[in-house]
């Protein structure tokens, strides 16, 4: 669920298109199901979304709406037998640099009414609850710096910490079974990360989205991408990192919904009634147009 690049992709702005294809087939003919994607990029200080697409296999009508989290849900169900089910998102994106900030500190951080306001990105989730070694390291680490240097440092002793490996783990690992194995995929990465920015009374969230993985690909050229994850953490703004990679999240990075933890983000969910099975393919397809 990630591609690991180097800090060569950082650069000032970029067109992408996005072509996420998810498709299921069951082993026998399922009576209904039903669905709820969130594919869509925002549109915001770092991004705009110009054009998005859902086409959906059998037909369906689709309702489209704001989560709690702010993200763009479609959900949609199929009132028809069916053997396969095919999701297509479309997306045309400009993306740029992220916004620079002036760093808040400490003080900043312990106000009431910021730790209030940002109470849900300050509280552990079961995904992010971290064991006593894990919180005991934060001390380490963190030290005198400043906050923003604080989860810098954080973010680069997880990367250094945690072996890229796909299929490593599953969406439900934890980061306590992340850190006993020591490897992981960019979701466990970016839990891992999170956990111990809230141990130490950092807010941080869970960012989840595509990465251009090649910076060597000619314009136009469409090259195989996969669905990532990173972080951002608040020093009176949002800072984004990708810790899987050990840079800051820039044009290359889409972002397409904020949360928690994955549990509030996950692209695809869905149920289906009746007795089969399913087989899941995803495919993700990234060009640079300009």
């Amino acid at each position: 669920m990630a591609t690991e690049v180097t800090e060569e992709h950082i650069a000032t702005t970029h067109r992408l298109r996005i072509r996420h294809e998810t498709s299921f087939e069951y082993d026998n003919e399922v009576t209904a199901s039903y669905n709820e994607v969130r594919m869509t990029p925002v549109s915001d200080q770092h991004q705009t979304t110009l054009h998005s697409r859902l086409d959906i296999r059998p037909s369906a009508a689709v309702f489209r709406y704001r989560d709690y989290w702010g993200t763009e849900a479609a959900a949609f169900d199929i009132n028809v037998p069916h053997r396969e089910l095919h999701v297509i998102a479309t997306s045309l994106i400009d993306t740029w640099e992220y916004p620079a900030f002036r760093p808040g500190g400490w003080q900043r951080l312990s106000d009431p009414a910021n730790r209030d306001r940002l109470t849900e990105y300050l509280r552990h989730t079961p995904r992010t609850e971290p064991n006593d070694e894990l919180a005991g390291l934060v001390g380490d680490i963190v030290r005198g710096d400043t906050p923003d240097e604080a989860a810098l440092a954080t973010s680069r002793f997880v990367h250094d910490q945690i072996e890229y490996v796909p299929g490593a783990t599953g969406v439900h690992t934890s980061v306590t079974d992340v850190w006993s194995e020591h490897k992981g995929v960019c979701q466990d990465i970016a839990h891992l990360t999170i956990a111990m920015l809230r141990t130490a009374g950092i807010p941080a969230r869970y960012v989840s989205g595509y990465l251009h993985p090649k910076a060597e690909a000619n314009t136009g050229e469409p090259v195989i991408g996969q669905s990532h994850a990173w972080v951002e953490w608040w020093d009176g703004g949002w800072h984004a990192y990708d810790p899987t990679n050990a840079i800051p999240a820039g044009p290359e990075h889409v972002v397409v919904a904020r949360g928690r933890e994955y549990a509030d983000v996950a692209p695809f969910k869905g149920l289906f009634s009746g007795n089969a099975s399913s087989k899941l393919d995803v495919s993700v397809e990234i060009t640079l147009l300009s």
